[in-house]
């Protein structure tokens, strides 16, 4: 009866434990790192940049100096996402793998129609990760700006999520914004969906040659650029320059980035270099009417000057930090200006305010947009810090 018993247990765990069914060899996978959607004359054009395994290898290999391009794309049409990247089958002789895919690509006109039906692909995906970084093609289409070789890093696509990713912690004028964040902003009312652009500079055909990485100076670069500001999942304006990091300072996004403000008549003349920065957003209610108050702290040093200062008066120092104070709320009342003139809460003052009064926001939803973002009274404070002054307390200048 044991010996009986033994052999069920054993061969219902060879049953139950057999994990092979689903296996899928290395050598029949197309490792897709990064996606481009576009859309022309009706339906949508997919591009997929995969990996060249043996290129990749081979040029970490010998530093660099691979004989082919780490990557290549195949391009599809279909009228809907998903048949297009089944029909991309017909010119990839292996199983296309999302599970690597890092970086997702929306073309311009693409994103002016509208982008939800995007991430509802996206989402169903069981493969696909949410934690992939999102992108705007600006003045040029996906398919164009995944068609780039980069130096530096080989694959273009971690050459721009790398970029991205340090231009927001040492500039704050872009956004490394993930699937998910995005997904998550289509389902709240008081949120919506702002995110970085890269373009291309100089030329396109010879940024798709082998020679685009054997030069000092390449031929094509790709650099990131606007940030893009939607409303009901379509884009409607870029932002740029100062009103860009108004709004990373608004969405406590900034980690470092650089000010420089007049001194004594001379433009320009000072930098600070902020080293932490925290953004507070309260809400409160006044005579039925929100009000938001968006409080800034920043800590930073004294990064350049080109004008005698004398950093041994407190005096001088104190001045110098109400002007940055001034600086930093310029920036941050631009951008707000900006979105409430597009109607276009990208911010998510709106959710702020259901956080902070569940019940008034279920009669303010619905027209927050187009009613109260854009006539919401907020105000802005700043506390800023200068906490070293460098090794020169006074500089060269007589």
């Amino acid at each position: 009866m044991k010996k009986l018993l033994f052999l069920i247990v054993i061969i219902t765990h060879a049953i139950v434990l057999s994990g092979c069914w689903s296996k899928k060899e290395l050598t029949d996978l197309a490792f897709v790192i990064a996606v481009g959607v576009d859309k022309k004359d009706g339906k949508y054009v997919i591009t997929l940049q995969v990996v060249n395994p043996g290129n990749v290898a081979g040029a970490t290999q010998r530093g660099g100096g691979g004989s082919g391009v780490p990557v290549t794309l195949y391009t599809s049409t279909g009228d809907t996402l998903v048949e297009a990247s089944r029909k991309v089958s017909k010119k990839v002789s292996r199983i296309t793998y999302y599970a690597h895919t890092n970086l997702v690509v929306i073309g311009e006109q693409l994103a002016r129609e509208g982008i939800k039906e995007i991430f509802d692909a996206i989402e169903r995906n069981p493969q696909f990760r949410t934690t992939a970084s999102v992108v705007i093609a600006r003045k040029q289409t996906a398919e164009q700006l995944l068609s780039v070789l980069t130096p530096i890093d080989k694959i273009p696509a971690n050459q721009m999520i790398k970029t991205l990713e340090m231009t927001e912690t040492v500039w704050g004028e872009n956004l490394n914004v993930h699937a998910g964040e995005i997904i998550e902003d289509f389902s709240l009312a008081g949120k919506e969906i702002v995110m970085s652009s890269f373009r291309l500079d100089r030329n396109l055909k010879k940024g798709q040659q082998q020679e685009n990485v054997q030069f000092v100076r390449p031929p094509a670069r790709l650099r990131a650029s606007e940030l893009a500001m939607f409303k009901n999942g379509k884009l409607v304006r870029w932002i740029s320059g100062e009103e860009a990091r108004g709004v990373l300072w608004i969405l406590n996004k900034i980690k470092q980035t650089a000010i420089t403000v007049d001194w004594e008549g001379k433009e320009e003349s000072v930098s600070y270099k902020v080293m932490r920065a925290k953004t507070e957003i309260a809400a409160k209610m006044k005579k039925g009417k929100p009000v938001l108050t968006i409080h800034v702290e920043t800590e930073g040093d004294v990064g350049e000057v080109l004008v005698p200062i004398d950093f041994t008066n407190p005096a001088n120092i104190t001045n110098l930090e109400t002007k940055l104070r001034k600086e930093i709320k310029k920036e941050i009342q631009k951008a707000i200006q900006q979105a409430q003139r597009e109607k276009s809460d990208i911010f998510g003052l709106g959710e702020v305010v259901h956080r902070s009064y569940p019940e008034k926001w279920k009669k303010m939803k619905q027209t927050w947009n187009e009613q109260y973002f854009p006539n919401i009274s907020v105000h802005v404070t700043v506390d800023t810090f200068i906490r070293r002054t460098g090794l020169r307390s006074n500089p060269y200048f007589p």
